[in-house]
C-alpha cells in the first residue's frame, strides 16, 4: 500500500499539443481513485505518466514521499492492467501469472505460493493449466489482474480494463475488482469513460475534460453537488436536463414554463435577480406536479420506473424518470414539477452556490 502525490503535472507533446494541464491529486493509502471523462480528455495519458510509460513535461510525482518523476517504469513498484489482456497465448495461465516473477528469478517455491494465492483470490485455481484461448473474456481479464497481484506492487493501475467485455461480464468483473480492492486494501487508480464504473467503484472520482480536472470528490458529491455544467451533464444516467431561465421574484421563467422557487432557492439566486441562468434538473428529480406542462413524445418502461421524454411549452426537451409503470402515448400532456434544482452561471457554467455573488 502507498500514498501517491501528483503535483502540477503537465503533458505537452513534441508538436506543442498539450494533453494534460496542471493535474494535482493526493491519493491516500489504500484509496481507490477513478479518473473519468470522455475520450481524449487526458485521463489515460495521466495514468501512463504515473506508470512511467509517458514522460512528465512538468510537475512532480511522489510515491510515499519519494520523488519518482524520473524513475523508470520498471522501478516504480506499480502494476498496470490494460484494456487488452496482453496475455501470452503459448503459455498456460499459471505461466502467464508467474511470468514477471520468473523474469526476476525469484525462488520457484515463492512464485508457486504467490500464483496459487492470487488464483484463489480470483477464482482461477481450476484454470491454471489452460491456455488463454480456452478462457472467456472475463476470465482472461482476471488473469491479467492476477499477474499484477503476484507482484504485490505499491500501486495498481487500471486502464479501461472492462471496455472489451459485454455488459453482463462488465458488471460481474466490476464487482470482482471492488471485492479485490477491499480484500487487498491496495492503492488503486482506475481509468474509465463509463460513469457507472466510476460511481460504483470509486472512493473518490476525478472528472476530467479537455486535459483539465473539473472536479474531485466522492461519487455522491459529484452526483449531488456538481461543480459545473460539464460535471452535471457527464455524471448521471439519464443525463441532466438543462433549461435557460430568468430569475424572477419567487420563480424561474423559461421558454414555455414557470418553476416556483422555495425559500432556500430564492436565497441562492438572490444575486441573480433579473438575470439569465441555466437550470439543471435530473430526470429522477422530475415528478408529477402542477408547475410545468410536458407534451410526451416517447415512453420507456424500465420495470419499477418509466422514462418519459417530452417537450415543454417552448419546445425544449425534457426527460423524466418516474417511479412506477406508466403507458403515456405520443401527444399526451403530463403536468410535472422539479423536485430538486441545480443552478449554473450562464457565462462560465460554474455551479451557483449559496452565498456566492453573480
Amino acid at each position: 500500500m502507498a500514498q501517491l502525490n501528483v503535483q502540477h503535472v503537465d503533458k505537452i507533446y513534441d508538436n506543442n499539443v498539450q494533453a494534460v494541464f496542471d493535474f494535482n491529486l493526493d491519493v491516500k493509502d489504500g484509496e481507490l481513485i477513478v479518473l473519468v471523462g470522455p475520450s481524449g480528455c487526458g485521463k489515460s495519458t495521466t495514468l501512463r505518466m504515473i506508470a512511467g510509460l509517458e514522460d512528465i513535461s512538468a510537475g512532480h510525482l511522489l510515491l510515499d514521499g519519494k520523488d519518482i518523476t524520473q524513475t523508470p517504469a520498471k522501478d516504480r513498484d506499480m502494476a498496470m492492467v490494460f484494456q487488452s489482456y496482453a496475455l501470452y497465448g503459448h503459455m498456460t495461465i499459471y505461466e502467464n501469472m508467474a511470468f514477471s516473477l520468473t523474469l526476476r528469478k525469484e525462488n520457484p517455491n515463492v512464485i508457486h505460493k504467490k500464483v496459487l494465492a492470487a488464483a484463489e483470490i480470483l477464482g482461477l485455481t481450476s484454470q491454471l493449466n489452460k491456455k488463454p484461448s480456452q478462457l472467456s473474456g472475463g476470465q482472461r481479464q482476471r488473469v491479467a489482474m492476477g499477474r499484477s497481484i503476484v507482484r504485490n506492487p505499491k500501486v495498481f493501475l487500471f486502464d479501461e480494463p472492462l471496455s472489451n467485455l459485454d455488459a453482463k461480464l462488465r458488471g460481474a468483473t466490476r464487482r470482482e475488482i471492488l471485492l479485490l480492492h477491499k480484500r487487498l486494501q491496495a492503492t488503486m487508480l482506475y481509468v474509465t469513460h463509463d460513469q457507472t464504473e466510476a460511481l460504483t467503484l470509486a472512493d473518490r472520482i476525478v472528472c476530467m475534460s479537455m486535459g483539465h480536472v473539473q472536479q474531485v470528490g466522492t461519487p455522491l458529491e459529484l452526483y449531488d453537488a456538481p461543480a459545473n455544467r460539464f460535471v452535471a451533464s457527464f455524471i448521471g444516467l439519464p443525463p441532466m436536463n438543462f433549461f435557460e431561465a430568468t430569475v424572477r421574484d419567487g420563480y424561474l421563467e423559461g421558454k414555455g414554463f414557470r418553476a416556483a422557487l422555495n425559500e432556500e432557492e430564492k436565497g441562492i439566486l438572490l444575486p441573480y435577480a433579473g438575470k439569465e441562468i441555466e437550470l439543471g434538473v435530473r430526470p429522477e428529480d422530475v415528478i408529477q406536479g402542477d408547475d410545468v406542462a410536458m407534451n410526451v413524445f416517447s415512453n420507456e418502461n424500465l420495470g419499477m420506473n418509466t422514462l418519459v421524454h417530452g417537450h415543454l411549452g417552448g419546445g425544449e426537451k425534457v426527460s423524466a424518470k418516474l417511479r412506477g409503470w406508466y403507458d403515456f402515448k405520443n401527444g399526451d400532456n403530463v403536468n410535472i414539477a422539479f423536485a430538486r434544482k441545480h443552478f449554473f452561471d450562464k457565462e462560465n457554467g460554474v455551479a451557483i452556490r449559496k452565498g456566492e455573488s453573480a
